[in-house]
């Protein structure tokens, strides 16, 4: 390799760096003397804050102090020594400490107001909780019974309560083996022939059954021949037989909802969620469509029927849409749609004495009287009749149903039934405007409506014609009972009995007589006369 020759620095250049190198030193002992003497640049003052008042200290509820990690680098241990060893042991210990504090139980009381971890801050006072804390079902465990009975000081009261509550279960049969229906009852009412006790029932997969509790267990044993090697428990279950049934199955989906028709007892409509309502004639024993989509492929839901008192043609039915139509049999193409709730509407009622007011409940927590008499909406657009006005409940209205004295029974899901009271409803003008006041229910009684995924919901049925003219309806109880109350609120009685093993979620009254009807999630019969 060729090695560089060294390259020889002048004489100026010598004295050159020699200058710049001692004007260096110069200066770093300058700065040295300077800071030494407190003669350095100081640090700008701060300007002055606003005065701003304190705000009061938020209480904080606290929190175990978790040790924090500390670096070991920056502390000055070295990786993989003892110290690090150590401090990793030392770290862990802690961590396991606190964990096992965290997981310790705490014996003492506790404020929910402390001890709330998320959400908008606890108040008591606005405690939601009492509403479920009667909310479990009790099997069997009564809340009305002979004691508050006896109790009774109103002698009209009492003998009322006497009455009701002296109705005893049906005894030809155990409710277990009546079985109306194959599948879970929806729908259930009476016929209203007063000779016989005639049950109807409607199931969820769309079988309409048939109970005749005038019948006797020896009416409907069956003559079967005996073979010679026939052993003797089949004798004897030939000798107990089962009651007699009779079921059909009329739509494709659940029953929702039935009634007989006032002007001609052998015609029973029947609404279902196929869409479609049916008329059942049990003279002619047959069953014709009477409304359905045009298209067969729409989905349209029904609810709930009711035909009106006044006009034998004219039937109204809701769908769980929010709509509520109308149509003539006599014509049944001509349908009027009105969209009466933007959610679901569970059930609805017209006011037997004046058909053109009607009571509508819905997913939205509303209960709303309406007026058809008085139909409004823009050229073009669908028409709505008149709202007279709305009451709006906490959680979500199951059903609102009419009596004949213009009152109005709700039951919801924030556990209560309201009596809603509208006097002189015959003489209201068209789309009268109501109050606040005048809506507000004139009675609330507190009631486990809490029926959850497998049980029907709960929904408070009038009695259509008592004969001692004491409106009153009929409810389930989450306890395996019956619960019927007068219009003001009064219990009159608690049914019950041996042998019912559900919920009889599906009440319903006879219309003239003293029977209660009630069915439950397995398609079982009970019965009270």
């Amino acid at each position: 390799m060729v090695k560089k020759e060294s390259v020889e620095i002048s004489d100026y250049e010598r004295q050159r760096q020699d200058n710049i190198a001692q004007r260096d030193k110069l200066l770093k002992q300058l700065a040295l003397d300077a800071s030494s003497a407190g003669l350095g640049p100081g640090q700008k003052p701060k300007p002055a804050k606003p005065t701003q008042k304190k705000k009061p200290a938020v209480k904080r509820v606290k929190e175990d102090v978790v040790p924090r990690r500390t670096s070991s680098r920056i502390a000055g241990i070295e990786a993989d020594s003892e110290v690090a060893k150590r401090k990793a042991e030392d770290e862990y210990v802690a961590a396991q400490e606190a964990a096992r504090v965290k997981r310790q139980r705490i014996s003492g009381p506790l404020d929910l107001s402390e001890v709330q971890v998320a959400g908008k801050g606890w108040d008591k006072n606005e405690n939601f909780l009492v509403d479920v804390v009667s909310r479990g079902a009790n099997p069997h465990v009564r809340t009305f019974g002979e004691e508050e009975v006896k109790e009774t000081t109103d002698k009209e009261l009492r003998a009322l309560r006497e009455k009701m509550s002296g109705l005893e279960l049906y005894k030809k049969f155990e409710p277990n083996r009546i079985k109306i229906t194959p599948e879970r009852i929806y729908s259930l009412g009476f016929h209203p022939v007063a000779d016989k006790p005639l049950v109807f029932a409607g199931d969820k997969l769309g079988n309409l059954g048939l109970f005749d509790a005038s019948q006797s267990s020896s009416s409907v044993k069956h003559e079967t021949i005996k073979s010679e090697d026939q052993d003797q428990d089949e004798a004897e279950e030939d000798d107990d037989p089962d009651p007699d049934i009779t079921s059909f199955h009329l739509h494709t989906r659940t029953i929702s909802s039935f009634q007989f028709s006032p002007h001609n007892p052998s015609h029973l409509y029947t609404s279902s969620y196929d869409s479609s309502l049916r008329l059942l004639d049990l003279t002619k024993s047959s069953s014709e469509e009477i409304y359905a989509p045009e298209d067969t492929s729409l989905d349209e839901p029904l609810s709930g029927v009711e035909i009106d008192p006044h006009s034998s043609h004219l039937l109204f039915f809701s769908r769980l849409d929010g709509h509520v139509g109308r149509t003539d049999t006599r014509a049944p193409n001509t349908v009027d749609i009105f969209q009466l709730s933007e959610k679901k509407i569970g059930g609805f009622s017209i006011n037997p004495s004046c058909p053109h007011f009607l009571a509508t409940a819905s997913l939205d927590r509303t209960m709303r009287i309406w007026d058809l008499r008085k139909l409004s909406g823009k050229r073009g657009a669908p028409q709505l009749p008149a709202l007279c006005g709305e009451h709006e409940s906490r959680l979500s209205v199951s059903h609102a149903a009419f009596n004949s004295a213009g009152q109005v029974a709700t039951a919801s899901y924030d556990d209560t039934i309201k009596i809603h009271s509208f006097e002189g409803m015959s003489g209201w003008s068209a789309g009268r405007d109501l109050t606040a006041k005048e809506m507000a229910p004139s009675a609330i009684i507190r009631h486990n409506n809490q029926t959850g995924r497998w049980v029907t919901i709960l929904r408070a049925q009038w009695q259509l014609h008592p004969s001692d003219n004491v409106q009153r309806f009929c409810i389930g109880n989450m306890n395996r009972f019956v619960d019927i109350y007068t219009s003001r609120g009064e219990q009159l009685a608690q049914l019950g009995g041996a042998g019912i093993t559900a919920v009889p979620a599906v009440a319903q009254f006879h219309p003239t007589k003293d029977w209660v009807a009630a069915g439950t999630a397995s398609g079982k019969l009970c019965l009270w006369m």
